[in-house]
């Protein structure tokens, strides 16, 4: 395995931790307005609120590691798709801004503009997430100088937007089994109820995006059909799909969430392998697309970035161990809370 092969791989490890973590994130943000009161709105919000601007460290390491490692695609995705990653940046931004200021006040108008900010916020995060991915797999109009010319319109398609809604109905329920381990019943049962609804959208939803993308962009799968054991990840996530009903019929959410994480897991895979050896694919010439070598920063910096990451890498996963550790179990509301 080259060097341009591992920091492929380490972008899309990235991806997929930033996925699993801030996608509940999301999933919970998304499902706010639906609890009863204000109480239960606060242990929504309490069941995120020590972890969910660590969560986002993963994005932070992700750009980052682009930027270095591949200079090209930095470029181009941050020059043509300007107008996306702005709307994308400023959902993160009041998302996060809206946690912090609605308990300043103790107003119910006051707490009820920051919470519909914090579900639109999260919502399009979600959907945008979505979206790029949808485009990342259908690939741009690059020109010859690999840049997208277009503006933001073009980026919300059929195919797009299928996978941004499939991205949301995931994160949704994703959301909900970790606010099953978080919360108490009788909350905890209304919970239950979202997990099936979110379960049940994200399936119908799944199949669908399957069967567009196997139709419409027979280059997704080429990858598999050249190298048969990536049939293994594909197998894989249908089993832990399948495991989730399966686990929270059994009354086994730690079992079902863990499922959750891993079809996230596989999903990523899955798309690594349908974009390889491709960052940015190019549609419809090919020869435009950014890859991993004609994008790359030169064999030294990768090499030097490989010993930093070696070192780094370590901390960011004991960091992440060591936040959830210490705020494990159930939500306890507290005059220090949310």
């Amino acid at each position: 395995m080259d060097l341009n092969t591992l920091w492929f791989i380490l972008l899309c490890v990235l991806l997929a931790g930033y996925a699993i973590l801030d996608g509940f994130d999301w999933g919970v943000g998304i499902l706010h307005p639906l609890a009863g009161n204000d109480n239960d709105r606060r242990v929504f919000i309490n069941a995120i609120g020590p972890i969910w601007n660590g969560n986002e460290v993963w994005l932070v390491t992700f750009g980052g590691a682009m930027f270095a490692a591949f200079p090209e695609v930095y470029r181009s995705v941050f020059s043509g798709l300007y107008t996306a990653l702005i709307l994308l940046l400023c959902a993160l931004i009041f998302r996060a801004v809206s946690l912090e200021f609605r308990s300043k006040m103790v107003s119910p108008s006051w707490r009820k503009a920051w919470d519909t900010g914090f579900f639109l916020s999260s919502l399009v995060a979600a959907l945008l997430f979505g979206v790029a991915v949808g485009n990342t797999v259908q690939g741009l109009p690059l020109d010859q100088r690999g840049l997208y010319p277009d503006g933001l319109l073009p980026l919300l398609g059929l195919y797009p937007l299928l996978v941004g809604l499939m991205t949301v109905a995931m994160f949704v329920m994703h959301g909900a089994l970790y606010l099953y381990l978080k919360t108490e019943p009788p909350l905890q049962d209304k919970v239950l109820r979202w997990i099936w609804h979110g379960f049940g959208l994200f399936m119908v939803l799944y199949v669908l995006t399957t069967i567009v993308t196997l139709k419409m962009l027979p280059h997704a799968t080429a990858n598999i059909e050249k190298h048969p054991a990536l049939w293994a990840v594909v197998v894989l996530n249908v089993l832990a799909i399948g495991n989730i009903p399966r686990s929270v019929f059994l009354h086994k959410p730690g079992q079902a969430f863990i499922s959750s994480c891993l079809s996230i897991i596989c999903l990523v895979t899955l798309l690594g392998a349908a974009l390889f050896p491709n960052l940015v694919l190019s549609a419809p010439n090919p020869e435009n697309s950014l890859t991993i070598y004609n994008a790359a920063s030169s064999s030294k910096t990768l090499e030097i970035m490989t010993i930093i990451a070696a070192i780094g890498m370590p901390f960011v996963l004991a960091y992440t161990v060591v936040i959830y550790w210490s705020f494990r179990g159930k939500v306890q509301l507290t005059e220090h809370s949310y």
